[in-house]
């Protein structure tokens, strides 16, 4: 069992002292709803919330191969979200365009969206979840190279934006190319390579799939940090100021933590990592906005509508921790 399922525990706890305290009756235990906590003008379905993920962007979202269930860290963002303001969940798959998503009133939010885009048309909370390429080693690594030294040898995958930060950084003497994210951190794993290349967030979810045993941990950033944050059609101040606190007491009562744990082995602080650059005059390290390379393969998009927390933005289970599919990367690296 993953450190994760320590909230299911408590949940199990909560719902044993309830038990106790109706007499030891046998009886099952449902949590009360919220108040619903926004007016139905905000929503465009009453007392439901609507939120756009996209389900190619694994572990933020994803369909696992021979299921139309979309899971994942935006599912149970999502789920919280939902909870918090005492509505139902409904999970939409809308691919990369939160804007177009919005504009059409599909969803009332969009989850996972590039916190340091500049052409936004759409408000944008603060980040909940950071991003960005990091240099990872094995688990007992502790050395960084130093920018300039082509002499380390840094697994990448080809056509990627993870593949142009070596070089930028390194050189090309430095780069080993090879097809997929999951293949760069099993060389480092193994110690064909001494570093990978590769999104923090993926490179951590792969790590921490047990069945994989790879042993790797991020050492560096190899660009500045972003992150990814919630979007909300720019006239609709009710539900943003409501999606807005939401965030904020998930990541100040510490359920983005439990969030985090669950997918990617404990909570990822972005910030806190030494970030690699070549001068003050490396504009390469800058939180990336372009458009990434096509990734080598792509899960089948979920149907609108689907998705998990239909009942009354329940938590969902850990279905991504039984996962052995090949998700693909939201910064186009394939697992």
């Amino acid at each position: 069992m993953k450190s994760w399922k320590l909230a299911v525990l408590a949940c199990a706890i909560a719902s044993l002292a309830c038990l106790m305290l109706a007499g030891c009756q046998t009886q099952s235990y449902t949590p009360q709803m919220k108040e619903q906590a926004v007016s139905a003008a905000a929503l465009g379905k009453d007392g439901v919330l609507r939120v756009g993920v996209n389900a190619n962007s694994a572990p933020l979202a994803g369909v696992p191969e021979g299921s139309a269930k979309i899971i994942g860290i935006d599912v149970d963002v999502a789920s919280y979200l939902a909870d918090q303001l005492g509505l139902k969940l409904e999970v939409v798959d809308v691919g990369a365009d939160a804007e177009s998503a919005l504009e059409a009133k599909t969803v009332d939010v969009v989850l996972g969206v590039d916190s340091s885009a500049s052409d936004a048309s759409y408000w944008r909370s603060e980040r909940y979840i950071g991003k960005g390429v990091a240099l990872f080693g094995t688990a007992n690594e502790s050395a960084i190279p130093t920018p300039g030294d082509s002499s380390s040898s840094i697994a990448a995958q080809e056509g990627t934006w993870s593949e142009k930060r070596v070089t930028d950084l390194f050189g090309n003497d430095a780069l080993v190319k090879v097809k997929d994210l999951k293949t760069a951190l099993e060389d480092v794993s193994q110690g064909t390579v001494r570093y990978a290349a590769g999104d923090i967030l993926a490179g951590a979810y792969l790590a921490d799939f047990a069945d994989y045993n790879i042993q790797v941990k991020p050492l560096a950033l190899m660009q500045d940090p972003s992150g990814y944050c919630a979007a909300v059609a720019q006239s609709n101040t009710e539900l943003s100021g409501a999606i807005a606190g939401a965030l904020k007491a998930m990541t100040d009562g510490g359920m983005m933590d439990i969030i985090e744990t669950k997918w990617l082995g404990g909570p990822l602080d972005v910030d806190s990592f030494t970030v690699l650059k070549n001068s003050s005059s490396d504009s390469s390290a800058s939180a990336k906005t372009e458009a990434e390379p096509e990734p080598e393969s792509e899960p089948a998009a979920e149907e609108e509508g689907e998705g998990e927390g239909e009942g009354e933005g329940e938590w969902t289970e850990g279905e991504g921790a039984e996962y052995e599919g090949e998700w693909t990367e939201g910064e186009g690296e394939a697992y």
